[in-house]
């Protein structure tokens, strides 16, 4: 077909679908559905763009340079046209917060703690959603403080890993076959469906558990596991294997076998001194696990570990099916709970708290944040402050409401609007780590400058 006749056919489409659009009504009921349909101006942008109805920020957003300053808002760009708008804008409350706190304050006990990683391990674990898996972002966060203080290895792995590490790769053998996971002993989840999970509590640091004996495959109570490092960073010295006494086990090179009746709570991969950092990724789990976890077994684990800070990088799971503020009010205060249990748990540790990142859908044909993404940002650092533990804003440091479609165009996330890619994971990760380590050199330089206060107080007086 000739260019001119190709040319003649588009525009007789294009003039046909603009004519539909003068003359089809916006909305049309189908059942219990609504088909709609856009108007002509409104496929040419000629309606008045909408109001900004996103939050007004109280302190300075860290704007990266592929993430401008907030500039969409979070409601649908429909809001203020005479017809109704197919998604209604959500009441969000105002919320004051004080801006004036660096919450890193709050690591003062972790960075104090740093001091003694050159005589033993100082243990950083990293609890969050599918954000984190594949080692994401956390091996920024290892990478960086081992570089600085020490240490080295991939740190806690499960028995049978079903979520694939670029950091460590992982084969489990039954009777010298290699099988999958799910073929071999039987896994116990804390988050998940509730016919994976324990009554007991019984899940160790990891929120899972690998009970040896119990799988229809037979021969799972003999158990080879190959563990090897992929990178540099994830080479270690030492093995330690976490599991009832009815387990035993014998190592060579990267690869254990176990043998016996019992629970396997985790491999590690470690050195002896430095800085180990965990990985422990929970898909789906929307982080209200902890209090199900048995609380002694959980407290035995942190103090022989000397676990000094716990990351909690959770929320985003709660945003795509929740629109109700008082439902994320809701979750904000399970959170308090967990932080609860935690700090019983671990009172030598530092917390840190990581909200979600922002997080897009498709209304109108456009793309928009989540309205509460925003209100939950704000009600995590509120209630960070309150309860006296560090705060890491991803949404505020990507660029605030937005920021997410400018991460897609730049490859740096997914086609959901939700999951980064590994290159925006590794971008956040280390932005995370970077912001730890600033917050030490802050944090001794007031406990200096406090010092000095106190010095001269009393010539003052």
């Amino acid at each position: 077909m000739r260019p001119y006749r190709v040319l003649i056919f588009i525009a007789c489409v294009l003039a046909c679908l603009a004519v539909l659009c003068l003359v089809l009504p916006h909305e049309v009921p189908v059942g219990d559905r609504t088909l709609r349909w856009p108007a002509l101006a409104e496929v040419l942008e000629l309606n008045e763009p909408a109001p900004d109805l996103s939050f007004e920020e109280d302190e300075p957003i860290l704007v990266d340079s592929i993430a401008p300053a907030d500039t969409v808002s979070p409601f649908p760009s429909g809001e203020g046209r005479e017809e109704a708008a197919p998604v209604k804008p959500i009441e969000v409350p105002n919320l004051v917060i004080d801006s004036t706190t660096d919450t890193r304050v709050f690591l003062r006990t972790f960075y104090a703690a740093l001091a003694e990683s050159s005589e033993r391990i100082v243990r950083i674990v990293h609890y969050g959603d599918s954000q984190i898996e594949e080692d994401r972002m956390t091996q920024q966060i290892r990478e960086l403080f081992q570089s600085r203080y020490g240490g080295s290895g991939a740190g806690l792995l499960p028995l049978a890993q079903t979520i694939p590490s670029r950091t460590v790769r992982q084969e489990i053998y039954l009777n010298g076959r290699p099988v999958s996971p799910k073929q071999g002993p039987r896994r116990y989840l804390v988050y998940g469906l509730k016919r994976d999970q324990r009554q007991d509590g019984l899940y160790g640091m990891m929120g899972q558990v690998a009970v040896m004996a119990d799988s229809l495959v037979s021969g799972s109570e003999e158990v080879t596991a190959v563990c090897r490092p992929q990178i540099p960073s994830a080479r270690y010295d030492t093995w330690r294997i976490f599991a009832d006494s009815t387990i035993t086990c014998s190592l060579s090179g990267d690869t254990v076998r176990l043998s016996g009746k019992g629970a396997v709570y985790g491999l590690s991969q470690q050195t002896t001194t430095g800085v180990i950092v965990d990985n422990i990724p929970m898909r789906g789990c929307l982080g209200m696990v902890f209090t199900k976890m048995d609380s002694t077994q959980l407290a035995t684990f942190y103090r022989q570990e000397n676990v000094r800070l716990i990351i909690m990088q959770f929320g985003g799971n709660a945003i795509p099916t929740n629109e109700r503020p008082e439902t994320i009010r809701g979750f904000i205060s399970g959170y308090r709970d967990q932080i609860h249990r935690l700090r019983a748990c671990a009172p030598g540790a530092s917390i840190l708290f990581i909200g979600p990142s922002d997080m897009i859908r498709m209304v109108d044909g456009e793309w928009q944040t989540y309205p509460m993404v925003p209100y939950m940002d704000k009600l995590l650092r509120k209630m960070a402050q309150e309860e006296g533990i560090a705060y890491f804003s991803l949404y505020r440091w990507m660029g605030g409401a937005g920021s997410m479609l400018r991460w897609k165009e730049n490859g740096l996330a997914g086609e959901d609007g939700v999951h980064f890619f590994r290159s925006g994971a590794r971008k956040a990760g280390d932005a995370v780590a970077n912001w730890l380590m600033e917050g030490m050199s802050k944090v001794q330089s007031d406990k200096v400058q406090s010092t000095k206060d106190e010095v001269q107080m009393p010539n003052n007086q």
